[in-house]
């Protein structure tokens, strides 16, 4: 009897230290991994500093802001200035410019760096490889004021590259900056020829992982090189391309301020201004606070909805998912 009686305490004072462990553990694993917390923490605490508690001045989008009274103390309008927005004549214009460029971006702009990668991927010719890939990477690194600056130069009518072009083939040289149909086109293209030899990088690195044992199965079999590319190399990177495009989702209601702005006119206004412009020009221009942090709140709201729903979806459709 008095075994058991031993042995029930043994196991009740086990139990009682087990828990005590498990209590301890976490504290344990931040002591014994002191420096993985400690670089953890220079990014949160940047997250947190100039991320998370300005988020508190986005309360004047409800309020009728005065610099002089400040946030708190300006008058609360609740939802005046989003329903002012909601009724301007500007809404239905932003909104088409926003959706209409976005839509062509994230057709042509999105798969111009998949279809560069699988080339480069099937080069064989090393000196020819690099010298492309060269040639693609390096306008990356050209600022968006010099590259909007070439752009203009280069569709000029009179002294640009087209309007030479077009007078060395006998037609008539056309202002295509001033053409307001033209303008997403211009910039689209700008953007595929900007961005798609950086953003090839990512699938170059993602079809370097792809195990060669199947290709050489794949050779074996007889498959030509596009049914490689179709069921190799296209299948490999399919996880990275669904996670790209949930990311580009996000941001289909938003467009680079700086290019755009630096590539309007007057002519081109009616295709070229979108919410990014027209709250700098309500909002900082016309010192119309309150109104321009309600329309780049909406902004914000509807991007964060929409890669909720495209992550949704790719996650029911496919195994791979943001989160």
């Amino acid at each position: 009897m008095g075994n058991v009686e031993t042995a029930g305490a043994l196991r009740v004072e086990a139990a009682g230290t087990q828990s005590v462990v498990k209590r301890k553990t976490p504290w344990v694993k931040i002591r014994r991994h002191w420096q993985y917390y400690l670089m953890a923490a220079l990014p949160l605490t940047y997250l947190v500093v100039f991320k998370y508690i300005p988020m508190v001045g986005a309360q004047i989008a409800f309020r009728d802001f005065s610099p002089v009274e400040g946030i708190w103390g300006s008058e609360w309008v609740g939802l005046e200035h989003f329903l002012l927005f909601f009724k301007s004549p500007n809404f239905i214009p932003l909104i088409r410019n926003v959706v209409s460029i976005n839509v062509l971006v994230m057709t042509l702009g999105f798969v111009a760096p998949i279809i560069l990668a699988l080339a480069l991927n099937e080069l064989r010719n090393v000196a020819f490889k690099r010298t492309v890939q060269m040639v693609t990477y390096f306008p990356h690194f050209i600022s968006t004021v010099v590259m909007a600056s070439m752009i203009i130069l280069f569709l000029n009518p009179r002294v640009g590259f087209a309007g030479n072009l077009a007078r060395l083939l006998g037609w008539e040289p056309v202002d295509f900056m001033g053409i307001s149909a033209a303008f997403p086109w211009i910039y689209v293209f700008s953007e595929i020829w900007q961005r798609s030899g950086f953003g090839a990088i990512i699938y170059m690195a993602a079809l370097a992982g792809i195990n060669p044992e199947l290709y050489e199965a794949a050779r074996i079999d007889g498959a030509s090189r596009l049914q490689k590319i179709r069921h190799i190399d296209l299948t490999g990177i399919l996880p990275t391309i669904i996670i790209l495009l949930i990311l580009q989702s996000g941001e289909v209601m938003n467009l680079g301020f700086e290019k755009v702005f630096l590539l309007q006119n007057p002519l081109n206004l009616p295709n070229s201004e979108v919410i990014a412009t027209y709250v700098y020009k309500i909002g900082l221009i016309n010192a119309s606070f309150s109104f321009g942090a309600a329309v780049g709140l909406f902004n914000s709201v509807i991007n964060f909805f929409l890669i909720i729903i495209i992550n949704s979806i790719a996650r029911r459709v496919s195994e791979h998912s943001l989160w």
